[in-house]
């Protein structure tokens, strides 16, 4: 970017949170991970922040004969869910990749790092051979039977993999992407960590061509709770991450098949999300081809990508050909079930698509005009804005931000004692009775974590059984950390 254009970007920016009410971004950004700590697996490790939290699931894969702690539980239960604990790590190190410089001056570059390689330890053990990938520790339908905080687990722990006979290529080509991903994220700070994962990311890659098909085929259990819908997009994501990576050829060549193949390209996408990967592929790609990376007459076959993601991010913004809902209080609306996910992807998507329209002198075109890129990044603070409380019911959807947030979240160890105060065993049924009924906040306060959020009339029932509002995820927060050190730097 010249210092004349990025001069002109910073004093648009600078005007815009000069007028606006002042919101605390850097905290955000601090409480957002600080949740992922709060949803760790395994053994704590000695500087574990969220002291609450207790070791958990210690004996995860001794029945196979296989080291499986580690990770992250998904959301408020204590089930270990591979396919979108990989959306989640790709997202946090995207963050890295997209938005390093904005969290190093933050402070928190070495906590996303941790965040992530807490996860990516994971995907290590869990890819012990080039054709085995375990994506499943527990069962949804069990854990779900009771309700106990996760040090005092009583519910089976089996493990469910994919291999050769029993394929899942989405599975496998999402935790390539985050591998692959990661791989930038620590490349220059840990070398050999670096290639380490780059070498998983590339047999996960290969395992995914060479068997594909869906997930649930093979694990059942997994479809019921995080089904998937198909495996090309997975296959793209991870392609494109790749070749981020490698610069290999192979991976070019893969995405300009796909671009010039029927739906190759995934078409105008409604959303990305732990199930699809297709608005992220695209915008990964149109990023690059507005940065030149793509030489010669190749790039040409490529403009369906870039127009797919653009005409993405004009529905978000209400001037593309289908617009996304958005409620009275101003905040896109695409479904009542944990609609804020979405909210944050389409955040990062368009924070991250402005820099690039601003570093190489571009606007976005939409059907209703040309739209600059500051004017995207006022975007983004209204629904970034919106989630910290800026809303009709000045309510924070992060929790722990601010003075008024949900006070009974959908989760089961912030809704239960902390085992540091009281380690008598929660039994199972038990737990429903002593704690999930109990009409009183949660003892334990889940600094960070997104909340599904309001419905369409912008109304929040907060309840601990309101799971479809109430119940976080840590796909919802992941991609709402780059984007807050963006907003942080700038404010």
């Amino acid at each position: 970017m010249s210092s004349r254009n990025h001069f002109m970007f910073a004093f648009y920016l600078l005007i815009l949170f000069a007028n606006a009410a002042s919101i605390d971004y850097e905290i955000a950004l601090k409480k957002s991970l600080l949740y992922y700590e709060a949803q760790r697996s395994g053994k704590l490790p000695y500087d574990q922040r969220v002291q609450w939290r207790g070791d958990s699931a210690l004996k995860d894969g001794k029945h196979e004969g296989i080291d499986l702690t580690g990770g992250y539980y998904d959301a408020g239960d204590n089930v270990k869910f591979g396919f979108p604990m990989a959306f989640t790590i790709t997202m946090l190190a995207w963050s890295v990749t997209e938005f390093r410089h904005y969290l190093n001056s933050q402070n928190e570059l070495k906590n996303v790092l941790n965040t992530i390689k807490w996860g990516t330890d994971y995907f290590i053990k869990a890819h012990k051979e080039p054709y085995v990938l375990y994506g499943e520790i527990g069962e949804g339908n069990s854990d779900h039977q009771c309700w106990q905080r996760p040090e005092d687990m009583t519910t089976p722990r089996t493990a469910y993999k994919i291999d050769e006979r029993q394929p899942g290529a989405d599975l496998a080509g999402e935790t390539a992407a985050a591998l692959a991903a990661a791989a930038i994220a620590f490349k220059g700070l840990n070398s050999h960590y670096s290639n380490q994962l780059l070498t998983h990311a590339k047999k996960l890659f290969d395992f995914a061509i060479k068997f594909p098909g869906v997930y649930q085929t093979s694990m059942p259990v997994a479809g019921k709770f995080y089904g998937s819908s198909g495996y090309e997009d997975e296959l793209l994501w991870a392609a494109v991450w790749l070749l981020k990576a490698t610069k290999n050829q192979k991976y070019r060549n893969y995405i300009n098949a796909k671009a010039t193949s029927s739906g190759g390209t995934g078409g105008t996408r409604p959303t990305l999300s732990w199930d699809d990967k297709y608005v992220g592929a695209q915008l990964l790609i149109a990023k690059m081809l507005l940065k030149k990376k793509f030489a010669g007459n190749g790039s040409i076959s490529l403009n369906e990508y870039k127009k797919n993601a653009e005409a993405f991010i004009c529905n978000c913004i209400q001037k593309g050909n289908n617009n996304i809902k958005k409620t009275n209080g101003g905040l896109l609306w695409w479904q009542p079930w944990n609609n804020l996910q979405y909210v944050t992807t389409a955040t990062f998507v368009i924070a991250s698509y402005a820099d690039t329209l601003s570093a190489t002198k571009n606007y976005l075109q939409c059907t209703s005009g040309n739209v600059k890129p500051w004017e995207l990044i006022t975007f983004v603070k209204s629904q970034v804005d919106y989630i910290l409380g800026k809303n009709p019911k000045k309510m924070s959807y992060m929790v722990g931000f601010g003075t008024n947030y949900p006070q009974k979240v959908h989760h089961r160890g912030a809704s239960i004692v902390s085992i540091k105060k009281d380690k008598t065993p929660v039994r199972c049924q038990e737990g429903f009775t002593l704690w999930f009924n109990k009409n009183a906040p949660n003892p334990n306060v889940i600094d960070g974590a997104i909340v599904g959020g309001p419905d369409i009339n912008d109304y929040y029932n907060d309840t601990r059984g309101n799971f479809q509002q109430g119940e976080a995820a840590t796909a919802n927060t992941a991609p709402l950390v780059g984007v807050l050190a963006r907003l942080a730097a700038i404010s």
